[in-house]
């Protein structure tokens, strides 16, 4: 008798822990697949800790396959799934396509950012949702203070110096707290010329920060936040960011650089093609967790509405600490329903109290309903989280220990660039690289030597603000395409590559979630064309051209030397040079996309990343 095979999309926390428990449960009995687009788990609370230079980033990872060894791991995206089939399409990170049948399917793939119809926020802003979100923060930030304290003019280095934060929430007020404590170190380190201090503001539309917690413990962290310096402000939200600031909901201009999105996140889109019942853009299941009439199907975590027993006509939140509660009860809810277990579960639970790190030895928590502040809740905020880690403890806890007694290391990695991230994507986990699967291919935009701090060091114009996207007539300086149009000998003007021929597939992140294009074969690529033939056939005339003539038409009347790819490739079909074809190792130049709106944003909660201890 073949084994059941089971599907499990999305390794966060209700994914992770469902493969986990299924795992233990089946004892080999059962096929056991996990589909997620990077090959670790992480853990997302500790994640403004990465950002403010206190963690590595290994250390609030998880490697799938070291901790879930009777588990199938599959690195891609799901784009599609087929409901009658019980098939499901996937693309892999390099824009391979595949195919995975399943008997049972338990969907858990999360959430990406909130959006609200804001002009210029989707352009502007970045999230806090994945790793790379947090690697461009730490090397934006440091960047900001290096270069305001290079700065004469006070004008802009006040600028670069303030830092906007919209959300109070569990995410937005950590990323604030420890953000101030960063860049106050920086600046104490290397004083800034114009004895200027860093800014950080918090802003969000609930009348106190905090608003999901008791008043006890938001008056603890609204105190906390503002002996160090963040200006916080309840009732106000942005109105308008611009490449020069932002525009407040109080009529207040503030210039700024930097832009942090903490407003909360919104179901992951793929379950919107599924068809089925929604409720505010969650999968709508039964207390079982099962989706109903579809006995195979199963979802958890942030893309389920999973009814609140405790609070009759409610839904259980977006929480972190409700996700990896769910993943345990669908794995044992698919085990019995193959007959792997024992009696299937309802979902119920009992809040056990919350934890807010802020930061040094400052948190706000209230365990089993006693509310704690100063040392005594940051050791319970710290112990909580390194009894939820899966892995890993040790390296935190070290990390942290050296973090007490050693400075920080305030360096720019430079690993993200700022079009890396983009606020509107369907995979903030996932850092886009130019010519790879993703919904922006930024190719043209940042690619050069020093690039990456060209949206950030620029003064004026509309790049200067992180994530500006570069026009379609202002390719990257240094890239194929980057001077005036150059013909080559025997060719067409060189016309940049389409969007399929490029992104091998991914569809865009507003776009329908399927499909794959198909590689550039050896011929039409024209690979490892080598460039010392190039320049010297260059210098000679061309004597293969039509009418025998050499090619006069290049920009300034000059033959074209250096060009991309070489010389034509001489094994193309018919015989004739390759035309437009990039040089060895460099992404074909397009065109980058420009921001998207949304506007059918649905009123979720707010992202709460801390929660039951």
């Amino acid at each position: 008798m073949s084994r059941p095979r089971i599907l499990i999309v999305g390794a966060g926390f209700a994914g992770y822990r469902t493969a986990r428990t299924l795992s233990r449960l089946t004892r080999g009995r059962a096929h056991i697949t996990l589909l997620n687009p990077t090959d670790y788990f992480l853990y997302l609370p500790l994640l403004p800790q990465v950002a403010a230079g206190v963690l590595e980033p290994r250390r609030v990872t998880v490697s799938l396959s070291d901790s879930l060894p009777e588990v199938r791991l599959v690195l891609g995206e799901a784009d599609r799934i087929d409901l009658d089939d019980r098939t499901l399409h996937y693309t892999g990170p390099e824009g391979e396509g595949g195919t995975l049948a399943y008997d049972r399917l338990v969907l858990a793939a999360g959430s990406v950012n909130k959006l609200l119809p804001i002009p210029g926020v989707a352009e502007y802003a970045h999230g806090f949702r994945g790793l790379p979100e947090a690697l461009y923060l730490r090397d934006h930030v440091t960047r900001q203070v290096e270069l305001a304290a290079s700065s004469d003019d006070p004008a802009t280095c006040a600028a670069r110096c303030t830092f906007v934060v919209v959300g109070a929430g569990y995410t937005g007020t950590e990323v604030a707290a420890h953000g101030q404590m960063y860049t106050d170190a920086q600046v104490r380190r290397h004083p800034l010329r114009q004895g200027m201090r860093p800014r950080w503001m918090l802003l969000d539309v609930a009348p106190r920060v905090l608003p999901e917690m008791d008043e006890k413990l938001s008056a603890t962290a609204d105190r906390v936040l503002r002996q160090r310096g963040v200006d916080v402000r309840m009732g106000t939200s942005v109105k308008e960011a611009t490449h020069d600031g932002v525009l407040l909901t109080d009529g207040e201009f503030v210039e700024t650089r930097t832009l942090v999105w903490c407003v909360g996140v919104r179901p992951d889109p793929l379950v919107e093609s599924l068809g089925l019942p929604m409720e505010k853009g969650r999968l709508l299941v039964d207390p079982h967790l099962r989706v109903p009439g579809r006995p195979e199907l199963f979802a958890c975590g942030d893309v389920a509405a999973v009814p609140d027993l405790e609070n009759p006509g409610s839904y259980t939140p977006m929480t972190a600490q409700h996700a990896w509660r769910h993943g345990r009860i669908a794995a044992e809810n698919v085990a019995a329903s193959l007959g792997l277990g024992g009696a299937r579960r309802p979902y119920r639970h009992r809040d056990l109290g919350f934890v807010v790190d802020l930061g040094g030895a400052k948190a706000a928590a209230n365990p089993l309903g006693v509310a704690l502040s100063g040392v005594p809740a940051g050791a319970v905020t710290r112990g909580y989280h390194l009894a939820a880690m899966p892995g890993n403890r040790v390296r935190v806890a070290a990390d942290w220990l050296l973090d007490a007694v050693l400075p920080r290391q305030a360096v720019q990695l430079g690993l993200v660039r700022s079009w890396s991230v983009p606020l509107d994507t369907s995979s903030p986990e996932v850092a886009r690289v130019p010519g790879g699967p993703g919904g922006r291919q930024e190719a043209s935009a940042r690619s050069g030597p020093g690039a990456a701090l060209a949206a950030d060091t620029d003064d004026g114009g509309a790049d200067a603000r992180p994530g500006r996207y570069r026009p379609p007539d202002e390719p990257a300086k240094g890239q194929p395409g980057s001077g005036p149009t150059q013909v080559r000998p025997g060719s067409a003007a060189a016309q940049p590559r389409s969007e399929p021929e490029t992104a091998k597939g991914r569809p865009a992140a507003d776009g329908p979630r399927s499909g794959h294009a198909r590689p550039l074969t050896e011929p039409e690529t024209a690979k490892g064309r080598p460039a010392v033939e190039a320049a010297r056939a260059a210098d000679e005339p061309a004597k293969k051209q039509p009418g025998g003539e050499p090619a006069r038409n290049q920009p300034g009347g000059e033959p074209a030397r250096n060009q991309p790819g070489g010389e034509p490739a001489k094994n193309q079909p018919g015989g004739e040079p390759a035309t437009n074809q990039p040089g060895p190792g460099q992404p074909p130049p397009h065109p980058a996309p420009g921001p998207v709106k949304r506007t059918d944003v649905p009123d979720d909660p707010d992202d709460s990343t801390k929660g039951d201890s």
